[in-house]
């Protein structure tokens, strides 16, 4: 039997939980309602925030869990940083007062020598800086830049000009520029600024107001003086840097072309001449455009496949396409010899460079590679400082044919030069390619005085060449006095690193002794060679073999390089070993290749560029086809290995170094008997530093030199 006080028991508990229910209703009710509360008035808090926008103390309120938290604020920019190129005082003057202002907005400032600072190693880091940077440049009477000023200018306009940066390089940095100049010089009045802003938006960077240009010519300056012209400049940027501040973005006014602000360059009649005001678009008011865009980059899409490669056979195909302000060398190269006959002697102003080599006479030309920039500042030489040890410093990348009869799908050139099968111009003397080539180098080494990082015994050194890598662009063994000019740089106490792409056997076969004579090899069958090479010789697979023949007869040093280029040459192992043993190289090069951007010559991309660690296993797995070579050594940052002949293995050590002063002499003696001294490869062999060897811990990184990690925008130019 069920007690009272038990069914007393059930019945309050039942009549309890009853109740309990709808306290429970009550208090999630209460909490909704207290929950919809905060929200509300936290909200108002941000509306007023961003109507503001500011709050009393430049933060946002932000209510958690019944607290009040605080935000930063965003930051728009984060300071200013002030470049300047003086030569007589007044830009640093202005620089100076220009960051006394800024102090006054309550903003970080630096002002900056341009001699002081390396473009090459900070630049890049402005693009994520949120920093502003202003660049206040006066230009020379002969149009060039200050020498405080003159490696910055050079260094930029390599960048803006060399494909290998990315056109996209200082995407994200954002700048202004005032130059200073005097109108009385007509034809170089501000060209250093104008260069400034030019080169800056070639790689993306974006313009946050029109540049203007002071004049020292009181009679043409728009406000009277020099002076005066900066005032009314830094009053509007003063102005335009507050806006910024406060995250605000102008559009367009769209009184320009298609709503697009004119890039640098692109001016009108009116605005070229100084008598109508200091800018070239101070009528527009691209000012106000916090990122521009331009007519000019529209017409680089239209011209489209103006990277493209133009043989001079089909020159008639190509000149309806033709645009004066955007065709390439190539083109231009063509151009002259239709204009002026295939023995001509092509003017100056037809082959100005795509790139920022140096062009001497109407065929050669000459450039400063990158790795003898990075050994000159102590940061590593090239491979073939690792392989064969030259000093990267020293090293002159020449060619006296830009000409090529190849139009391979990897050329770091994009194609830019002419493209035949036999000389067709005008011949200029080889005593002069190579005067003239020196003084160039010379030239390029002496920018480097003082730029930050240099080492004055290298820089010293550097003017000196001691080694020319024929190389740079075309086919150097398609110049008709190739013997001779290798004679003279021997004769200067230069050694010769000579390539040819492997389609001229008879030229290969009369060469005259070489340091080290290179054939590129970049296909091991005919398929594949013509499909990464593209020649232009319809018998192409013959005279490649026939090259590769002529190759195996030289007693000097010779190589194969081997370019790798994923899912195009990299399955042919048995094919290359065939070749191999038809041409017995001393060494046998196997690069990655380096993807050098984007190109209407060439549908290569990144995921065509092997990783290290495949190259590795590519050599590995050749150098066991090959029983009479061995791994040797190894260049890591340039994903370069060497397989060299056993036969420079002695007792145990390697010898692919050179004895360059030993090699002058053999070739001396060689040249004075009417070479019937001979000698071969073995006679001038050093041997090779432990760091240099395959396996090393250095992995090919000279010890003396300090590897430098670029913190962001990496790219990877791997020069000659």
């Amino acid at each position: 039997d069920v007690s009272m006080d038990t069914w007393n028991f059930i019945y309050t508990s039942l009549v309890f939980l009853w109740l309990h229910r709808f306290y429970v209703y009550s208090v999630v009710a209460v909490g909704i309602s207290v929950w919809m509360t905060i929200q509300f008035f936290t909200t108002q808090t941000r509306k007023k925030v961003r109507e503001d926008g500011t709050s009393s103390e430049g933060i946002e309120d932000k209510l958690v869990n019944g607290s009040a938290t605080l935000k930063a604020k965003e930051l728009h920019v984060a300071g200013v940083k002030i470049f300047y190129g003086s030569q007589t005082g007044t830009a640093k003057r202005f620089a100076q007062g220009l960051a006394e202002a800024i102090i006054s907005l309550r903003l970080p400032v630096e002002v900056i020598s341009m001699g002081d600072y390396d473009p090459d190693d900070c630049l890049a880091e402005e693009t994520t800086s949120r920093n502003i940077c202003v660049f206040l440049v006066a230009t020379y009477t002969d149009g060039q830049p200050t020498e405080s000023a003159a490696w910055f200018c050079k260094w930029l306009e390599e960048a803006a000009h060399d494909f290998r940066f990315g056109k996209t390089y200082l995407k994200g940095l954002r700048y202004a520029v005032f130059g200073l100049g005097n109108s009385v010089y007509v034809d170089h009045y501000n060209t250093v600024g104008r260069n400034i802003d030019r080169w800056l938006w070639m790689l993306s960077a974006s313009r946050i107001m029109t540049r203007v240009e002071g004049d020292c010519n009181v009679a043409q300056s728009k406000h009277g003086s020099i002076e005066a012209d900066f005032e009314a400049w830094k009053a509007k940027f003063l102005g335009r840097l507050q806006v910024l501040c406060r995250g605000e973005k102008k559009p367009c006014s769209g009184k320009c072309k298609k709503g697009k602000c004119k890039p640098p360059g692109k001016q009108s009649k009116e605005s070229s001449d100084p008598e109508h005001g200091a800018s070239e678009y101070e009528n527009t008011e691209a000012e106000e455009l916090f990122e521009t865009s331009s007519e000019e980059e529209a017409d680089v899409e239209e011209a489209g496949g103006s990277n493209s490669v133009v043989d001079v056979e089909d020159l008639g195909n190509i000149v309806s396409h033709m645009k004066k302000a955007k065709t390439e060398l190539s083109i231009r190269f063509a151009t002259a010899v239709f204009l002026h006959g295939e023995s001509c002697n092509i003017p100056s102003h037809v082959l100005t460079p795509a790139f920022s080599y140096k062009l001497i006479g109407s065929h050669s030309g000459v450039k400063l590679c990158r790795w003898t920039k990075s050994m000159l500042r102590g940061r590593g030489g090239c491979y073939k400082h690792t392989f064969y040890g030259i000093e990267s410093h020293r090293c002159m990348e020449a060619t006296p044919s830009l000409a090529c009869a190849n139009k391979c799908v990897f050329c770091w050139r994009h194609h830019t030069n002419p493209v035949g099968t036999e000389w067709r111009w005008k011949m200029d003397q080889p005593e002069m390619i190579l005067q003239e080539a020196l003084e160039n180098h010379r030239n390029m080494i002496k920018q480097f005085k003082g730029v930050s990082g240099v080492r004055a015994d290298r820089l010293a050194e550097a003017m000196t060449a001691k080694h020319c890598a024929l190389s740079l662009v075309g086919e150097p063994i398609m110049y008709p006095e190739i013997n001779r000019f290798v004679k003279l740089l021997h004769q200067h106490g230069i050694s010769s690193f000579l390539v040819t792409n492997a389609q001229f056997p008879d030229e290969i076969r009369n060469l005259e002794p070489v340091t080290q004579l290179y054939v590129s090899v970049d296909a091991s069958t005919k398929e594949s060679l013509k499909r990464i090479d593209r020649p232009l010789f319809r018998d192409f697979w013959q005279r490649f073999l026939d090259s590769l023949k002529a190759l195996s007869e030289k007693q000097q040093r010779t190589v194969y390089r081997l370019t790798l280029v994923k899912a195009w040459n990299v399955d042919e192992l048995k094919a290359y070993a065939d070749l191999i043993s038809l041409g017995k190289p001393d060494f046998i090069e196997v690069k990655g290749v380096t993807y050098c951007g984007e190109s209407s010559a060439s549908n290569l991309t990144m995921a065509n560029v092997p990783w290290h660690e495949e190259v590795v296993r590519f050599v590995q797995d050749l150098a066991g086809l090959v029983p009479d070579y061995e791994i040797a050594c190894e260049h890591q940052h340039s994903n370069c290995l060497l397989i060299a002949h056993k036969k420079f293995k002695v007792d145990g050590d390697w010898f692919t170094w050179i004895d360059y002063g030993r090699f002058q002499e053999l070739v001396r003696e060689h040249e004075r008997s009417g070479g019937a001294e001979t000698f071969t490869a073995a006679d001038y062999a050093a041997r090779t530093p432990d760091w240099a060897l395959f396996g090393s811990r250095e992995r090919g990184f000279d010890p003396l030199d300090v590897r430098y990690q670029r913190k962001n925008k990496a790219r990877d130019i791997s020069g000659c």
